[in-house]
């Protein structure tokens, strides 16, 4: 696909996202004439391409290099603060992504994890899924002896409507390899990620 025509349907989606976000204001009941709303549509499709951009990302390559390695021994790379949308409400969620995982000779730059996070949880998303597909672009990516990812999220479809609880937290966990057998694994990692 050439750059030329990647652009021009990339300025034909703004258009149409821009009409239909007009759209949903006028039906909501708003004057989509008044000052205050006159570039939100605009607004809200350049949130849109930010809030959503993991759907243009492919999460195995946001891995990217890999290194060469003899540690076998556990590490964590905690508190990577994520922000995702509801694919249910289209409202947002969001929290805190801890990864653990024990290498078998192979390990990435630190920094790939959080872009890993970034990759799979801007999109529609459900936190379950989350959790499982970084676990699984891992274990398939790096082939560790063990992966154990614990994902802890605030959802403002939960805090700011239906049943009204904020401040209540969904917590999930997805263990690979070494980490599904092992109890006090999967404890030490719990000890070092509550620190």
């Amino acid at each position: 696909m050439s750059t030329e025509y990647r652009n021009k349907k990339v300025e034909e989606n703004r258009e149409q996202l821009e009409h239909h976000v007009r759209e949903i204001l006028r039906l909501i009941g708003e004057d989509v004439e008044r000052e205050g709303l006159l570039d939100t549509p605009a607004r809200v499709v350049r949130m849109y391409e930010e809030i959503f951009a993991g759907y243009s990302a492919d999460p195995a390559e946001v891995l990217g290099v890999t290194f060469d390695e003899r540690h076998e021994e556990l590490v964590i790379v905690k508190d990577i603060v994520f922000y995702s949308q509801c694919e249910h409400h289209m409202a947002p969620f969001f929290g805190k992504i801890h990864i653990g995982y024990i290498p078998s000779g192979k390990i990435a730059g630190l920094s790939k994890f959080a872009r890993l996070v970034e990759a799979v949880s801007r999109k529609l998303q459900v936190q379950e899924r989350i959790t499982s597909e970084i676990a699984d672009v891992l274990n398939r990516e790096l082939k560790p002896h063990g992966v154990m990812v614990v994902v802890e999220a605030e959802h403002l479809c939960m805090c700011a409507r239906g049943v009204k609880k904020p401040g209540s937290k969904t917590v999930t966990s997805a263990v690979r390899g070494y980490f599904r057998n092992d109890a006090p694994l999967r404890a030490e990692f719990m000890a070092l990620i509550k620190e």
